[in-house]
């Protein structure tokens, strides 16, 4: 790797915690880059997965505030979250890279609608509570475990707008604001990352070199996307999110 080429890796890096803490989807950054510099797929995948961890550590700290209250939330939610990456990442050893280019493309679009409407949706959810004398589930029923577990076994394959899926199914399923709910997001993340790159460290080869370029840049970007997202108003993160999920979407389309 070049001089140039490592500036590069390091800087997809910034770009991918920043983009990862505020919404999901850095991953649309650094693996590109890391084909471009020569890695093989699996490897570029591999060593990606494993170089997004401090950046996904350094954005759920970032939002520790909103983390407050939501201690047994997360630990049900992680729990699951950790039974689906491992899922995931033993499913990338064994299956075709083709595996899941059918359903994620669909799976991205679903969620982005989710996230575009789901102000509406969550009131009249609310109201369909109201009718039936029924309070919010503090952590999303039998659907929101169900649906991450799917996400997460999505994140520990690749990964690429995992964060979308998760922002979408909590957003319609628990009655808290986007923020909270993107704070959950950012630990579900380090969770899903980190489980992945262990397993991936017994069974897979890595470039270590794009892994510490990687780390560093997106530790760097996870502590910048933390401040940044802390300060957006809901209407511009939802649309935020729709647009890098757009952007998911077009890639998962066309490559």
């Amino acid at each position: 790797m070049t001089i140039w080429e490592a500036v590069a890796v390091c800087v997809a890096g910034v770009g991918a915690g920043a983009i990862n803490t505020i919404v999901g989807s850095g991953t649309l950054l650094t693996f590109p880059v890391l084909l471009a510099v020569g890695l093989p797929p699996v490897t570029a995948n591999v060593s990606n997965a494993l170089g997004l961890v401090p950046g996904s550590v350094s954005g759920a700290i970032g939002y520790r505030r909103e983390l407050r209250g939501q201690l047994r939330r997360v630990l049900l939610l992680g729990g699951v979250a950790l039974v689906g990456a491992l899922t995931g990442a033993a499913l990338l050893v064994v299956l075709p890279s083709s595996a899941f280019d059918t359903i994620v493309p669909v799976l991205i679009g679903v969620a982005l609608l989710l996230v575009a409407f789901q102000p509406w949706l969550a009131r009249a959810v609310q109201r369909r509570r109201e009718r039936k004398g029924a309070a919010a589930r503090p952590h999303g029923g039998v659907l929101l475990p169900g649906g991450l577990l799917f996400a997460s076994a999505y994140g520990g394959y690749f990964g690429a707008a995992q964060g979308i899926i998760y922002l979408a199914l909590m957003g319609l399923l628990l009655d808290e604001n986007l923020q909270r709910i993107n704070a959950v997001k950012n630990v579900l993340g380090a969770l899903v990352n980190g489980a992945a790159a262990v397993f991936f460290l017994f069974v897979a080869d890595f470039d270590w070199t794009a892994v510490l370029l990687i780390a560093g840049g997106s530790a760097v970007g996870g502590v910048f996307g933390a401040v940044v997202g802390r300060k957006l108003r809901p209407t511009t993160l939802r649309v935020i999110i729709v647009t890098v999920g757009v952007a998911a979407l077009v890639h998962q389309l066309v490559r």
